[in-house]
């Protein structure tokens, strides 16, 4: 199941990508009555994410946290932002990834990392996902 999309917008800076934010946010809360969480910095992971619970689906909008941060890599390659990733639920994380490991997909890294909802996640190289970056994350 596809449990999130994560965007990344752009903007010229943090702060005026998270006014920006909060205006979307605001109209999606009026509009969808949607749940939307305050801003939270994920150092580790050099980003700063926002979660909107839409219900049946969250949407994730990163921004860049930090000097290496990858959403500041794909934010230099597409200046207007756009979708960054999708992330699908799966029951058993290991598995998983030992099975997408054997259809010779490749993973961007060795391990599985806590991620933004602590728990295990694994993210797949795109040129083998169709150009899209696929993240597993245990249910």
């Amino acid at each position: 199941m596809i449990c999130r999309l994560a965007l990344a917008p752009t903007g010229a800076n943090k702060l005026l990508k998270l006014r920006k934010a909060q205006f979307l946010l605001n109209t999606t809360i009026d509009i969808l009555k949607a749940e939307v969480s305050e801003p939270l910095d994920l150092p580790e992971h050099g980003v700063t994410t926002v979660f909107v619970n839409l219900g049946n689906t969250k949407l994730e909008l990163l921004y860049p946290l930090g000097v290496k941060s990858p959403i500041q890599n794909f934010l230099d390659k597409n200046k207007n932002g756009g979708l960054h990733h999708i992330c699908i639920e799966v029951d058993n994380i290991d598995e998983a990834v030992k099975s997408i490991k054997a259809k010779k997909i490749r993973c961007l890294s060795e391990n599985t990392k806590i991620g933004a909802h602590g728990k295990p996640v694994m993210f797949l190289h795109p040129k083998d996902c169709a150009g899209v970056l696929v993240e597993i994350e245990q249910a």
